[in-house]
């Protein structure tokens, strides 16, 4: 039996974006097994259980060159090696570090999507051709067709693992909309904020948590910050702004009684996998997504939110308005969307390790 697993996650900074709850629920799922995390010097004080050994390795502005040779380190160590964010890059550098033939079942890629351009496709092209024995997983149908048409041999499904939570209570009725995650443009957070405008336009009393810390790096683009010191001036009285990233515990607090906005681009998130979504249905959380993203074609089936097909303020306040008129059916129903993806998803991954 494999007794250890190296695990490569340059970006684990801070609780940040998706990859600390990705991490630990690996780390869970692993059960007895040894695990060496490399991940960003800002993880030096978490602790993911007693059998993981936390390497708090990666800086930003090194990361490339540290990920090359890390990975030429690595590959020489009789360990399977986890990478669960994927990026193309990681193939280049992989197959530039190792400079033969990495055998079968050795590095498992665990990518979450693919910006597909003729470049990216014909370099994916050519590593398939040089490395075929590289594991890759993909999130979605759409990922997994991605690298096999380019000739990788050993490509699966591994749907991301859902948040695990207890079933809210039936007594748990509206309480607030709720940005949550960092503040970015593909994730919608302009519309957001011409919403809470529109609110404050029309003297609404709704309350509005926006969590508005920034990226695993702590930067804003040009647009963002504008955005925020709009979102800060508007008064708008029952807005409460989350300016930290939150432990664990506090994110997950956010969700309850929640109606959770994700008007992430359509076109960036087509059939990109967002955390923050299967967080937000873990705990019942509604969800307001924009029609032909990813989130929506999960909550549709299900009836657990709205779908619009443009991010409008108009549009938006429709929406909400009848997710809070039906408030105990949506939240049961979102509730039974995030337990359909309660999958044993780390399972797929355990079992080609061993």
């Amino acid at each position: 039996m494999t007794t250890t697993i190296q695990i490569v996650e340059p970006t684990l900074e801070s609780y940040s974006g998706h990859c600390h709850s990705l991490v630990s629920s690996f780390c869970l799922a692993t059960g007895d097994r040894q695990i060496r995390l490399w991940a960003g010097k800002g993880a030096e004080n978490f602790n993911f259980g007693p059998g993981v050994t936390v390497h708090p390795y990666f800086s930003r502005r090194f990361r490339l060159f540290q990920s090359l040779f890390l990975f030429r380190r690595l590959l020489r160590e009789p360990f399977p090696l986890f990478i669960p964010t994927a990026r193309h890059m990681d193939l280049a550098l992989l197959n530039l570090a190792a400079g033969k033939q990495i055998a079968r079942n050795r590095v498992f890629l665990y990518f979450h999507w693919v910006r597909e351009t003729p470049d990216k496709l014909n370099s994916l092209r050519r590593v398939a051709e040089r490395q075929p024995d590289l594991v890759i997983l993909g999130t979605t149908a759409s990922v997994v067709d991605v690298f096999r048409r380019c000739g990788f041999a050993h490509v699966s499904l591994l749907p991301y693992p859902p948040t695990q939570a207890q079933r809210p209570g039936a007594s748990m009725s509206f309480r607030r909309l709720l940005y949550a995650g960092a503040a970015r443009q593909d994730k919608g957070f302009r519309q957001v904020v011409d919403f809470v405008e529109f609110l404050a336009g029309k003297k609404e009393k709704i309350p509005v948590t926006v969590q508005v810390s920034a990226d695993h790096y702590g930067k804003y683009d040009a647009a963002t910050r504008e955005d925020i010191t709009r979102l800060r001036s508007t008064g708008y009285a029952p807005l409460e702004l989350t300016a930290e990233t939150l432990s664990p515990e506090g994110y997950a607090a956010l969700f309850p009684g929640s109606i959770c906005l994700q008007l992430y681009d359509r076109a960036d998130f087509r059939d990109r996998v967002s955390g923050v979504t299967l967080d937000a249905l873990a705990h019942g959380s509604p969800i307001v997504a924009t029609a032909g993203s990813w989130m929506a074609k999960l909550i549709e089936p299900f009836g657990a939110g709205v779908a619009v097909e443009e991010p409008t303020p108009g549009n938006l306040h429709r929406a909400v308005t009848q997710i809070v008129d039906d408030y105990a059916g949506f939240r049961d129903r979102a509730f039974h969307a995030g337990q359909a993806q309660a999958q044993k998803s780390w399972d797929v991954l355990l079992e080609m390790i061993e």
